[in-house]
């Protein structure tokens, strides 16, 4: 595959991320904060449920640590994009509820700069927003015979565009730094119809355009054990910061018979939302080039965010302490049986991974209940080398992953006067698919 086409695929991938809100998500879950996370792991490490901080390659792009883009060597650059078939199962008491989803993941261009330094640059999804439910033949308490029926509906979510360095100061030293724009919206509506044709019903809803800026100061330093052995330490920092955007609440009441609005009412709040910061700290051993194993530990600290809430008297205000820590291990390991075979079964990488995770999104504003949203996985995964005539030993790889997750939300609900605490589980199996292009194009071919 010639530079020329590599370059179109590069741009078709990049035009759907950056033009288009489809997210791949059916999950109540994302009516919720900014929506559910995205799975933020390149081909090379989904396999590894996402391990990250200590890996360093000149062959994969490590957006989780920009101190790995130093790694790239002189002649080479590395393209890298992806996309997930997914498959969710939902299940909230007796009900349940199947969904298949597509989902492009990300879109990545990395390459060396000059002598210790590489460059990399990207799109790829930050949260996803996507459900619609319905809630029928709610009674009213003090009148029986009217029964009330209840919708819910929401899209929208996150992207991140991001340019990042990674420079070497010494050896066994790198340090880097991705700078962001995050941008998107979120748009949830809450409707309340009546079966008496004499009642107004209501529509609420809820929407705000992000965009804003994000920083990231990553490290890595290597600690040689042996002559084939090593460690490689690895930190991540991401600043957190207000985002000087409005978030809008709008009520409208209407005649179910006639249609007829009986008025709207709009609350708007200015600079009402905050990025939190966050702390990544990782490990990876590297045993020759066979094995390696590696081991993440990520904190973000979204109750220190403001975030928009209606308060106990209805009033709509932006406050902190709505959010919830996110707190996520991972472990995850490749072993690749010959990395300098020529033979594309004894070159492929093996890998395995899981991970547990405490989510940011809190489902009891009221705080009624003690436990919170918790979320695990594992995976596992294949790179297999393809080839390329202009590269023979670091050639292109397909990335191939299977992911299994697990999700459990207890939630409260509020649809009456009694409100009850349930349960929403969420099951998913995801297929990833992933090509990272490797192409010399600062080589020097001599001619004789």
């Amino acid at each position: 595959m010639n530079l020329r086409n590599i370059t179109y695929i590069f741009i078709l991938m990049l035009t759907p991320l950056s033009i288009s809100a489809q997210n791949g998500v059916n999950s109540p879950y994302s009516r919720y904060g900014f929506g559910i996370q995205a799975d933020r792991s390149m081909g090379f490490n989904k396999g590894m449920s996402g391990v990250a901080q200590g890996f360093r390659d000149g062959q994969i792009i490590n957006i989780a640590n920009p101190a790995s883009y130093s790694a790239v060597d002189s002649v080479t650059a590395l393209f890298d994009i992806g996309i997930t078939l997914q498959n969710g199962n939902y299940k909230i008491g007796k009900m349940q509820h199947n969904a298949r989803n597509t989902s492009i993941d990300y879109a990545a261009f990395h390459f060396r700069a000059t002598k210790g330094l590489g460059v990399a640059m990207g799109i790829l999804p930050y949260t996803n927003i996507g459900y619609s439910m319905k809630s029928n033949n709610e009674t009213l308490v003090g009148n029986e015979n009217i029964t009330s029926h209840y919708s819910y509906a929401g899209s929208g979510g996150l992207h991140q565009v991001f340019i990042g360095t990674g420079w070497a100061i010494s050896k066994p030293l790198s340090v880097g730094l991705n700078g962001s724009f995050l941008f998107g919206d979120y748009s949830h509506t809450t409707s309340m119809e009546f079966n008496d044709v004499n009642a107004y019903a209501q529509v609420r809803g809820y929407k705000a355009d992000i965009s804003t800026w994000m920083v990231d100061l990553a490290m890595q330093f290597i600690q040689p054990i042996k002559k084939t052995d090593k460690l490689v330490f690895g930190i991540n920092y991401g600043l957190g910061h207000n985002v000087n955007n409005r978030a809008i609440r709008y009520t409208e009441t209407y005649n179910a018979s006639s249609s007829l609005a009986n008025g709207i009412t709009t609350d708007t709040l200015s600079n009402a939302f905050q990025l939190p910061h966050t702390f990544n700290i990782g490990v990876a051993y590297y045993k020759n080039a066979k094995l390696k194993v590696g081991a993440d530990f990520e904190l973000q600290k979204w109750s220190e965010c403001k975030y928009p809430v209606q308060d106990a008297t209805g009033q709509y205000i932006s406050a902190k302490h709505q959010l919830n820590d996110k707190i996520r291990i991972s472990l995850g390991c490749s072993y690749t049986p010959n990395a300098r075979s020529g033979r594309s079964a004894e070159n492929t990488s093996y890998k395995f991974g899981g991970y547990f995770s405490k989510s940011y999104a809190n489902t009891d504003q009221a705080f009624m209940k003690t436990d919170k949203p918790y979320e695990y996985g594992l995976s596992a995964g294949v790179s297999i080398p393809i080839s390329n005539r202009n590269v023979y030993i670091n050639r292109p790889k397909l990335n191939l992953s299977v992911q299994w997750t697990h999700t459990h939300i207890p939630y409260v609900s509020a649809a009456s006067t009694t409100p009850t605490i349930g349960k929403l589980t969420e099951n998913y199996l995801r297929f990833c698919i992933g090509l990272t292009f490797s192409e010399r194009w600062f080589y020097k071919y001599k001619m004789e």
